[in-house]
């Protein structure tokens, strides 16, 4: 079996760091034992308690346990990691935050913080990178900077996804189910031999919701926000020979859905709750104010009140750049939305011998996504946009690892990377001019190519001691085309400002061996995010000065143990990151365009600091339990910006977004033998402090502490598994994301309700 091959076989069915474990029935009076757990977190495969980083991971079977949807809800696997859907786009647009360093925009002009890689692959945007909950065999969650061996935007760390391989052996695995808001699943997974060296895997899925949580109080319309989720995929695996492989695979995915509704949480502050003469010529009081800062102007989290309107005339473009049309003959429009994307992967393993073996993975991942939206979340045409968008990568990775079984063990290589992304953005206004809707175009396109040369060496200076050495170039080149808003920007054929950043990200590490099941830890690791362009801009000096790269230096120490005959795995670990030249994405008023603008600058710098936790434990033969907390203290150190009228605005005494205190979950998994089958019981609590979800700690926009309550009870006999399950029991309705528009309005999405559901399950194998 090929080394990969082996790896899979293992992480699939190993238990996992910080996830519920399948608890064996052991005869009474056995003692049970933690199984090893085989990670790839640093592109070899490694016992988790022998690497010195900070990693949690999840193998397919406490996936499939947790009932989640996707990424958001598979969040509690590590501390100080927050996943949320923003609610902006269609597709999923990801907020991941590790230790409070990530990015919570729509705009694919912005890189990633956080990394999303999927077989071995970088998806460099945050829409569809909330990957659903379908065929997945792991998830590993790394934490701090991986630039060495991961590259540019992993700076706050790095959520690691594999997909299973095909067996070459007949079976299938389907799963049917349904849950509240009138849901509807059903996946398969078919695996079958096509010769005896060639296997492959079809996998199908669909995911219907009819029902969405919000009621739309302006409409009278229930149910806003259905989503319908298809997908297909092939994947084949050909044994050319005993020391090489190749395996390719396709996915297809396609999202039909409501546009995710918006939740107005205007304040007296903001024009439309009270204008006070903020916006000249417009006496307009729209009076759309909250009832309280925790309360949107509904009311109820899950009450919306925002319209579907269009201009009457012809879409303002390219060559007509703003059309005016009268407020009263606007159109109604379906705020709908669609996303699909195709993804391929080919990937060559090569044994060159018992010491070498040469890996070459591609990939490619397209997506097309439209979407009309209504941003004020109220019954007047204010603002709302249509934003039909492009985007593709390409990426190369060639990759030598050694390991003779002595004192060095290594791997380097070689990354390209070539992304393109378009978007013809059109914005309505309606608060401007009284009684008119402006139609304003703006193109926005941007290609990035990156290079990058990396290494990275484990080498035994003593049986205990082991040191690690490591790094990587990074070379980035991005360019931009802007045109549109009330001025011309540039010329899309033939302006075209770029830049070129480089950046080395070393990595040094020690690890010391005190006996078999105690291993203590040091690094130093640095993180490295590319500079950009503006996407979103009114100006012609906005659309050529670009922001510069940001970085994050990293000190950690660590323990990794194992205790109580192997039955309880504790790990733990102390950080320390200064991070310098902070991309913040700012929300500013404009005299031009739209009225507002979001800019990125490198704006601050600031300190990290924290601990980590993660148990695992066997508590009885048939009781298992998992907890880990997470502690984050992060201060900016200097965060100033520069305002409409050129004063300087000082917000260092702020909080970083998304950061709370603490997080911490406990996981308890109780099974044993009922009528012939398995039964167990799960029940897990994730705590999430109090934080805010916005750059400028708008007070409207703070989630107080979450308590959330995940339960199931399950019974498995021959083949069949029946399940009862819920997810936010408590009915937590903290805010996902939030947004203030440059002293406009103020909106937020909500996290979903409490949901109940049913599932069967049917594995069979010949």
């Amino acid at each position: 079996m090929n080394t990969r091959s082996r790896k899979l076989a293992i992480a699939v069915t190993a238990a996992s760091l910080s996830g519920p474990v399948a608890v064996p029935v052991y005869a009474q009076g056995a003692t049970p034992a933690l199984e090893e757990i085989v990670v790839t977190a640093r592109k070899r495969e490694e016992n988790l308690q022998d690497v010195g980083l900070a990693v949690s991971a999840l193998n397919q079977t406490e996936i499939n346990r947790m009932f989640g949807r996707d990424l958001t809800d598979l969040s509690s696997v590590s501390p100080n990691l927050i996943i949320d859907d923003t609610a902006q786009g269609p597709g999923g647009v990801a907020a991941i935050f590790i230790r409070g360093i990530g990015v919570a925009d729509v705009e694919k002009n912005f890189d990633p913080a956080v990394g999303v890689v999927v077989n071995g692959i970088f998806l460099g945007a945050n829409s569809g990178s909330l990957l659903r909950s379908i065929d997945l065999a792991s998830i590993e969650v790394l934490r701090g900077p991986q630039g060495t061996l991961f590259g540019r935007n992993t700076i706050g760390g790095l959520i690691n996804v594999m997909h299973t391989q095909p067996t070459g052996e007949l079976g299938a695995r389907v799963r049917a189910g349904y849950e509240d808001f009138d849901t509807f699943y059903a996946d398969g997974i078919f695996n079958f031999g096509l010769t005896e060296d060639l296997a492959a895997k079809v996998t199908l899925g669909k995911r219907d919701q009819q029902d969405g949580y919000y009621d739309n109080v302006a409409t009278g319309e229930d149910g806003v926000g259905a989503n319908d989720y298809e997908t297909y995929a092939i994947n084949l695996l050909w044994k050319a020979s005993d020391n090489l492989e190749l395996e390719f695979t396709y996915q297809n995915e396609e999202i039909d859905q409501d546009t995710p509704p918006l939740l107005n949480t205007g304040q007296d502050r903001h024009l439309f709750c009270n204008n006070t003469g903020q916006l000249p010529g417009n006496d307009v009081d729209y009076g759309f104010c909250s009832p309280s800062l925790d309360r949107p102007i509904t009311g109820d989290r899950l009450e919306v009140a925002n319209v579907g309107l269009r201009p009457p005339t012809d879409p303002a473009t390219r060559d007509n750049p703003i059309v005016t049309s009268p407020t009263a003959d606007a159109i109604p429009v379906p705020l709908n939305a669609s996303f699909e994307t195709d993804f391929y992967t080919l990937e060559a393993r090569w044994d060159l011998n018992d010491d070498y073996r040469v890996d070459y993975l591609f990939g490619r991942w397209e997506s097309q996504e439209e979407i009309v939206s209504n941003w004020d979340g109220t019954p007047e045409f204010l603002y709302g946009t249509n934003r039909p968008a492009d985007y593709e990568q390409d990426t190369h990775e060639l990759r030598l690892t050694y390991d003779a079984g002595g004192k060095l063990t290594y791997v380097g290589g070689l990354y390209y990377w070539d992304s393109e992304y378009s978007i013809d953005l059109n914005s309505w206004v309606g608060f401007p001019v009284p009684g008119t809707i402006l139609d304003i175009f703006q193109f926005s396109q941007q290609t990035t190519e990156s290079f990058a040369a990396f290494f990275e060496a484990d080498y035994a200076l003593t049986d205990q001691f082991t040191l690690t050495l490591g790094g990587r170039y990074t070379e980035d080149e991005k360019e931009s085309r802007q045109f549109g808003n009330i001025n011309t920007i540039t010329d899309p054929f033939s302006d075209h400002p770029n830049e070129t950043w480089d950046e080395f990200t070393p990595r040094i590490g020690g690890r010391y061996a005190v006996n078999d099941d105690v291993m203590l830890f040091a690094t130093y690791s640095k993180g490295y995010r590319s500079g950009g362009f503006n996407g979103r801009v009114n100006s012609l000096e906005e659309a050529r000065q670009p922001y510069d790269t940001e970085t994050v230096d990293n000190y950690e120490l660590g323990i990794k143990s194992e205790w109580w005959d192997k039955r309880l795995r504790l790990n733990a670990n102390l950080f320390y990151m200064e991070y310098d030249d902070k991309q913040e994405e700012l929300q500013l008023p404009s005299d031009e365009g739209t009225g507002q603008k979001t800019v990125v600058t490198n704006a601050s710098s600031a300190t990290i600091a924290g601990a980590e936790l993660d148990v695992q434990a066997f508590l009885s033969e048939n009781l298992s339990m998992r907890a880990n907390l997470g502690y984050l203290d992060s201060e900016y150190d200097d965060f100033q910006y520069t305002d409409i009228n050129g004063g300087v605005v000082d917000l260092s005494d702020i909080d970083f977004r998304r950061a709370p205190d603490w997080t911490g979950t406990i996981d308890a998994t109780y099974e044993w033998e009922l009528a012939g089958g398995n039964a167990w019981v799960r029940v897990a609590y994730h705590y999430i402090g109090e934080h805010f979800v916005n750059v400028a700690n708008s007070p409207e926009l703070e989630n107080d502490a979450q308590h959330l309550v995940d339960a199931s009870i399950n019974y498995s006999i021959n083949n069949f598994t029946f399940s009862l399950f819920g997810r936010n029991l408590t009915d937590e309705d903290g805010y996902t994301h939030g947004y203030d528009v440059a002293g406009l309005w103020s909106y937020a999405a909500t996290r979903p309700p409490r949901v109940w559901g049913a599932e069967l399950v049917y594995d069979w194998n010949d």
